[in-house]
């Protein structure tokens, strides 16, 4: 009995020693370990999809573009409730040719590496500009936990800033005749949009992506793509661009000799002042809402909530995500569906943080965000970050700090989560 008792436990520790070991062997997870993991996330997708999660607790009826509010300042910046002025641009410029193209620098794929578009499209960006790094050297900056499952167009440009002699500018609201400007004028664009890409789990589904532009047709209406997912010299489709770029509020990101930001100004007309930018992208998102139906007016609207936060106006902004977030739960079926937006987009958590709405913060960055991760490597830092900014105001304070450390495991050196921390008097 003592011999078989000793034969089974002696099995046993063999095959754990062998487990770990395959585990720990790059040759094992490259052939076999990452099917293994592909498999094991298809089936809690099975399971439990997460494009079946509703974001609305209380439906608010059928959205009613006449009922989103008029868009107001706040208070702070003018002095009383003052409807926003939106300036419609006046600036002409000079014709451009019908085709372009600019030499493009080192082209970095984001295969094999995991969700690396950010990184290799800045590094791409940056290479035009003679920069010598590579999409690592970016990713160690913008994205040092490996499995981030996103980078902001912000964290991009600000690392753009702190190489020498380079400036970067992000805006929204952007329009093709903007993006072929800019690039006849010798600055190649990042867009961030939108696509339905096949995701890890075999399934073909909205996602965000950065894409490069170096040139255009206008005779045969596409963008040359520098697409890090795709492949070099991509022709991107002007229709097509337009429907995913939306999602994303048409951002769109510019490196430049810091020696030439007036020149790049001057490009994008009234768009050089960032709160004019946001205005007219409000006036874009408006127009939309009243011209597209099912997903695309879902995204005018959360774009109309967007622009609101960034011109401070909470309680439009609240009202305008409210309503998109019906509409989403109400689109038919069939329709792939954004449910990975909170994982890009952090709007709606300043909306209702700034409005009092604690418990929808923490709703939404639980339910809509970190717990739709399949993967079990929920790296959202800011999903963390606005649970905790919530937690801590609803008096969770324990909750706050676990949630701010589990952000700064996700993204160390992440400087939002340190400073709050340091306000509960904790010194990471």
């Amino acid at each position: 009995m003592r011999k078989r008792f000793f034969i089974i436990v002696t099995l046993l520790s063999v095959a754990t020693i062998i487990s770990y070991a395959l585990i720990l062997s790059p040759t094992f997870q490259e052939k076999i370990g990452w099917r293994l993991n592909s498999w094991i996330i298809r089936a809690r997708v099975w399971l439990n999809p997460p494009q079946e999660v509703v974001f609305s607790s209380e439906p608010i009826g059928t959205p009613d573009p006449d009922a989103l509010p008029s868009p107001n300042v706040d208070s702070e910046q003018t002095g009383e409730d003052a409807p926003i002025e939106i300036l419609r641009p006046t600036a002409t410029f000079a014709p451009i040719p019908e085709t372009f193209e600019l030499v493009r620098g080192e082209y970095f794929s984001q295969h094999n590496r995991w969700n690396y578009c950010g990184p290799a499209n800045i590094a791409m960006q940056l290479s035009m500009w003679g920069w010598e790094g590579t999409h690592d050297d970016a990713a160690r900056a913008i994205k040092p936990y490996k499995l981030d499952k996103n980078v902001m167009p912000y964290e991009m440009a600000a690392f753009a800033d702190q190489q020498p002699g380079l400036g970067a500018l992000v805006r929204v609201g952007g329009n093709l005749d903007t993006l072929k400007r800019l690039i006849a004028a010798g600055y190649p664009v990042v867009v961030e949009k939108g696509p339905q890409f096949r995701d890890i789990s075999f399934h073909i589904t909205w996602m965000g992506h950065y894409q490069l532009f170096n040139g255009y047709n206008d005779r045969e209406e596409f963008f040359i793509a520098q697409d890090s997912y795709i492949q070099a010299d991509y022709e991107q489709p002007y229709e097509t661009l337009i429907s995913e770029w939306r999602s994303f509020n048409y951002t769109y990101l510019v490196v430049f000799p810091e020696t030439q930001k007036n020149d790049v100004l001057n490009l994008i007309g009234d768009n050089a002042d960032v709160n004019q930018n946001y205005k007219n992208a409000l006036k874009k998102a408006q127009d939309e809402i009243y011209q597209l139906t099912d997903v695309d007016r879902f995204f005018a609207i959360f774009n109309y909530g967007t622009n609101l936060v960034n011109l401070r106006d909470y309680e439009g902004a609240a009202d305008a995500y409210d309503q998109a977030f019906a509409l989403y739960d109400d689109l038919p079926e069939g329709i792939s569906v954004p449910y990975r937006i909170l994982w890009y987009q952090t709007g709606p958590f300043f909306a209702y943080y700034y409005t009092g709405r604690y418990t929808d913060v923490i709703k939404l960055a639980t339910e809509n965000s970190i717990e739709m991760v399949r993967d079990d490597e929920p790296a959202l830092e800011e999903s963390y970050y606005w649970r905790g900014m919530a937690k801590i105001a609803v008096g969770d304070k324990q909750g706050g700090v676990e949630d701010f450390s589990t952000c700064l495991e996700y993204h160390p050196g992440f400087d939002s989560c340190i400073e709050e921390l340091n306000k509960q008097g904790v010194y990471p």
